[in-house]
């Protein structure tokens, strides 16, 4: 359990080192606005997305993801959840007012999967296994303007893309496009350089919230069709019902209580043992963590190793069309967005 906590740590961190990295050496150029919208710069949309103008909405989210993993079985993919999300085309709703409440359910078509955040308070909700898991932040968390801690929203993959900043990536700005019915301007985040497998990031942002409706990620093997996309199919901005962001567990149903993090991992040892390191920069970072049972993340099925990895001279990895990860014989994970050949040269 300690070091599923950490990697949840560690994910998000691959996510922001790995798909990011915008530089704010911007285009002058502004976008075409074919829908007459005024012209904004590049700098202009990056000052747009940290101020959307409205904390509150909800609408339905269409997540694709085509990373070139192979099709798993129903019992290696494991019930509805997260790990769903890596493969395929799935729906989500979302709810949000203010920056500690929302609601998203990963819907199915015989069950559901939700995470509700009401202040401190955390819940996920399994109806295939009618089980609930609860989560106390700690009281230093601060939010951001806009829930993106929750589960496969634009807001959540844009504030990843945007997490780290250096010289690495071109921002520049593209046509304007029309997302769930709203008018929207597109920023443009491109790596400067060779040896990572990300082409480029689109950020659709409303022209009139600031708020982020859709986010696609390009390979740079296909600059064409998106590897991954999350973006919203309808949106309001009316305050949804305080209700929704209150969970009861159903009766009958298993709750378990899930200890916090003491700290977001840093680069050194804690309590917890040993914290992700990141080697390189920008487009190529690697993320390591070590002393990790690769066993125990599979979860009772490992049979998932076989088939979504393939062995190497160091131990197993994993390549997608954005993200490789090497899983060492000495128990460590290293991830980035460059090819495999590179992990193995960081381990």
């Amino acid at each position: 359990m300690t070091q599923s906590r950490r990697l949840r740590w560690a994910v998000p961190a691959v996510v922001a080192v790995t798909v990011a990295g915008a530089v704010l050496a911007t285009s002058a150029a502004a976008d075409p606005t074919p829908a007459g919208l005024a012209p904004r710069t590049a700098a202009e949309l990056l000052a747009d997305l940290a101020a959307p103008t409205t904390d509150a909405l909800s609408g339905t989210v269409t997540e694709t993801a085509d990373l070139g993993l192979p099709e798993l079985p129903g019992s290696a993919a494991g019930s509805l959840g997260p790990l769903t999300l890596i493969s395929g085309t799935h729906t989500l709703r979302v709810w949000a007012d203010g920056p500690s409440r929302s609601r998203v359910a990963l819907q199915g078509q015989l069950a559901e999967y939700d995470v509700v955040r009401s202040g401190r308070d955390v819940w996920t909700w399994s109806s295939e296994k009618s089980g609930a898991a609860h989560l106390v932040l700690p009281e230093r968390t601060t939010a951001p303007p806009l829930p993106v801690d929750v589960l496969g929203t634009p807001a959540q993959a844009a504030a990843a893309a945007l997490a780290a900043v250096d010289p690495s990536t071109a921002v520049t700005v593209d046509d304007a496009v029309t997302v769930a019915g709203r008018a929207a301007r597109q920023l443009v985040l491109t790596p400067r350089g060779s040896g990572s497998l990300v082409g480029s990031v689109r950020i659709a942002v409303d022209a009139s919230t600031n708020v982020p409706l859709r986010v696609q990620v390009f390979a740079a093997a296909d600059t064409t069709t998106p590897a991954l996309e999350v973006g919203f199919s309808d949106i309001s901005y009316s305050t949804p019902d305080a209700a929704l962001f209150t969970f009861t567990p159903p009766a009958g149903s298993t709750v378990t209580e899930i200890a916090a993090p003491a700290a977001p991992p840093g680069p050194t040892s804690g309590p917890r043992g040993p914290r992700p390191t990141v080697t390189g920069t920008g487009w190529t970072s690697v993320v390591e963590l070590s002393g990790v049972d690769v066993a125990a993340l599979t979860q009772g099925r490992p049979q998932l190793l076989d088939q979504l990895t393939t062995r190497v001279a160091k131990g197993r990895v994993l390549s997608t069309a954005l993200v490789s990860v090497l899983l060492t014989d000495d128990g460590r994970v290293l991830a980035g967005a460059v090819p495999p050949a590179a992990l193995e040269a960081a381990a």
